[in-house]
């Protein structure tokens, strides 16, 4: 990739699509990266425009300012994007950026169907340049250690993974978008792709089979939007089986505010068990059934990471990475495929819940 000089600098120029709360997170990630000049915005609507301006500060005076995706695009100013746009807007801004060389990281979930994923998938064949999915949650310091102890043999055959989510409510996002299903995929995609891609990344097969139950119980029952209520679920039971036979279960609560730990991740295989917890105290916590004893493994946050942020670090690692693959010529760590099998499991358990049965994934035409 070709270098320009911005400021005196050779540094990538990004632009970000989309500039509210996780455009500006990611605007932070990119400011902290010191091969990086954020050089376009672009959000239909003047609020969020002004928090990418408040965001960057005096650094803002070089950012052109588009209200439409097509025209930052077109404009010749980037050499990398970032997609941080509500998700239903995800599909028409990936047909439009796939049709270009211009590489992308764009924020989770891919689309919110799984038909749009495969369109997606499809149309990166025929291109060159990297897409990137998202899913930081893989970066998250004590996750990725307890990856690195599962395949490194810490647990013997995994059996057995499950992931505990218990955390607050939606937060509210621009024109409450957030609030129904038809725009996020429903909370087993919007919220949970992240966990259906570590439990991908972690057991390293391809989900067969889903069963869940869950509901709307708590939040968001009196939410009325243009004379429609909020629909989207706050809480899941999923259970995942898997074609090289381990089973995992996620375990959600949206109304568990002062948990101890947001998530709890536990592996258990032939010969022994790891936990990890977020946040956590700096450590994951591996046991041995043969001795019935345990050891700790210290964790911590990257001290490189400039910007901590809202996902422990994650989301400035995943910045990284993606700009240096893009400056390599490298692959995606995080792909397309990888952004498809997470929708496919969220989009099966929701199936499942309004079905009332377990559904396999060959239902959607799959290998």
């Amino acid at each position: 990739m070709a270098a320009h000089s911005v400021n005196g600098m050779s540094d990538v120029r990004v632009g970000v699509i989309g500039t509210g709360m996780m455009g500006c997170e990611h605007l932070k990630n990119l400011m902290g990266l010191p091969n990086v000049a954020v050089t376009a915005i672009s959000d239909p609507n003047a609020e969020p425009r002004e928090w990418a301006r408040l965001t960057m500060g005096d650094a803002f005076h070089r950012v052109s300012e588009f209200t439409d995706h097509r025209d930052l695009l077109e404009s010749g100013t980037i050499d990398a994007v970032l997609v941080a746009s509500p998700n239903f807007t995800h599909k028409a801004i990936l047909d439009d950026i796939l049709a270009t060389d211009i590489p992308v990281l764009v924020e989770k979930p891919m689309c919110t169907t799984v038909e749009d994923c495969v369109s997606v998938v499809e149309a990166q064949r025929s291109r060159s340049a990297l897409t990137w999915v998202g899913l930081e949650y893989r970066y998250m310091a004590p996750i990725a250690e307890l990856v690195r102890q599962v395949h490194g043999g810490a647990v013997g055959d995994l059996k057995m993974l499950a992931i505990r989510e218990h955390r607050f409510p939606f937060l509210v996002k621009v024109d409450n978008w957030n609030r129904f299903s038809k725009n996020t995929g429903g909370t087993l995609v919007e919220k949970c792709c992240h966990f259906f891609d570590l439990m991908n990344l972690v057991v390293q097969s391809r989900p067969v089979r889903v069963m869940a139950s869950g509901g709307q119980d708590v939040n968001h029952l009196d939410e009325y939007y243009n004379g429609e209520r909020s629909d989207i679920l706050d809480n899941a039971y999923v259970v995942v089986e898997y074609a090289n036979g381990v089973r995992t279960m996620l375990d959600l609560s949206m109304f568990a505010e002062g948990s101890r730990h947001e998530q709890e991740i536990t592996a258990v295989g032939s010969t022994g068990k790891v936990e990890a917890f977020v946040p956590g105290d700096g450590q994951v916590f591996i046991g041995d059934r043969a001795t019935r004893k345990g050891r700790s493994v210290d964790v911590s946050i990257d001290p490189d990471v400039a910007h901590v942020g809202f996902h422990f670090g994650a989301s400035f690692l995943e910045c990284k990475k993606f700009i240096n693959a893009v400056v390599a010529g490298t692959s995606s760590e995080v792909t397309v495929e990888d952004g498809l099998w997470s929708v496919v499991i969220g989009a099966a358990a929701h199936r499942s819940i309004d079905e009332r049965r377990s559904v396999d994934i060959s239902e959607y035409g799959l290998s």
